[in-house]
């Protein structure tokens, strides 16, 4: 009878197990950064923890490196609920929530001084936003700013005309961006731009300097000007209506754990932003200083670009102007 009763009790616990994995919640996510990123790093611990605090109740599936394509793609994708949820750069939302475009703008910030106090009043304006049009958002985690890099030296805007420069193929924002430059760029998907160094289909990019190393590209540019054209960012998000099909108390464990992994990410950040930089110029690569007639002419233009963007609805003007009083709020401190 004992060892019925201890079978008894060992079939039910099989059972539970068995039924608890059956119904566990299997949220897929894609991203474009490579295995052995900070991203990826963060990602797999955060994976754990959320399969251990909910007891398997939910699994993140990750499918890392661009496999499941560009950030359209993948977007689409989550669309149809083939996948729940991405880590996808600010251009790869905008056609969803315009708003997420907003610390894209050329130019808006100076510095990531800058950045950190226009951040800690707007980031929750932008997770409202995002919830708004059936995203949850976790948080931002900013790249760096990108600088324009090439083959070529070049500080002016006229030499910059003059070359074929990429700019990521579907992001709205860089393209216009540019093009108030009156810079024509070469769109293409983040995948083709060391082929395109290496071909000459392209000679100049404008990328942060972490992005540069990580993908290689540093080796086939020699020249990047200490011009912060944009800031580069990111966020972590999840399809709401997969995010609310998850039980109470498993939501609060999946956020809890999801929010800080992104902060996590974007301090590290920083610290990666001047590292690789001084990186880069140990890799040979010259920094060059605009002069201070170049760089009023690219702050013109970016000054013109931003009022475009914002005038074309890129942006919405309310958001633009709050942003912008916090900037001279910011700088009349300085």
């Amino acid at each position: 009878m004992i060892i019925f009763r201890i079978f008894g009790i060992c079939f039910f616990l099989v059972a539970e197990v068995l039924a608890v994995a059956s119904h566990a919640a299997v949220l897929k996510i894609a991203t474009l950064s490579p295995e052995g990123s900070d991203w990826m790093k963060v990602l797999r611990q955060s994976a754990k923890e959320i399969e251990n605090q909910t007891s398997g109740a939910v699994k993140l599936k990750i499918y890392s490196g661009g496999v499941m394509g560009d950030d359209k793609a993948v977007m689409r994708k989550m669309r149809i609920g083939q996948l729940q949820g991405a880590v996808l750069t600010s251009g790869g939302l905008v056609n969803s929530y315009k708003d997420i475009g907003i610390y894209g703008l050329p130019m808006l910030f100076r510095n990531q001084a800058e950045v950190d106090s226009v951040r800690a009043k707007i980031d929750s304006v932008l997770m409202r936003g995002m919830s708004e049009k059936g995203f949850m958002g976790f948080g931002l985690a900013g790249v760096g700013f990108a600088y324009p890099m090439s083959q070529i030296r070049a500080t002016s805007i006229s030499d910059v005309r003059k070359m074929k420069i990429w700019t990521p193929d579907n992001d709205l924002g860089a393209l216009t961006a540019f093009e108030a430059f009156e810079i024509s760029p070469i769109p293409l998907p983040y995948g083709d731009v060391l082929m395109g160094l290496q071909t000459g289909l392209i000679n100049g990019i404008a990328s942060p300097p972490v992005g540069t190393l990580v993908l290689q590209w540093h080796t086939q540019v020699s020249y990047a000007l200490d011009l912060p054209l944009l800031y580069v960012y990111g966020s972590f998000v999840l399809s709401k209506k997969a995010f609310e099909k998850l039980k109470d108390t498993d939501r609060i464990t999946v956020s809890s754990i999801l929010n800080e992994a992104v902060r996590q990410v974007d301090e590290s950040a920083k610290i990666d932003d001047l590292d690789a930089k001084s990186a880069l110029a140990r890799q040979g690569i010259e920094w060059i200083k605009p002069t201070e007639a170049d760089f009023a002419e690219w702050e013109q233009l970016a000054s013109i670009s931003r009022g475009a963007l914002v005038q074309d609805d890129y942006v919405s003007d309310s958001l633009y102007r709050q942003v912008v009083s916090i900037l001279q709020n910011s700088r009349a401190g300085d």
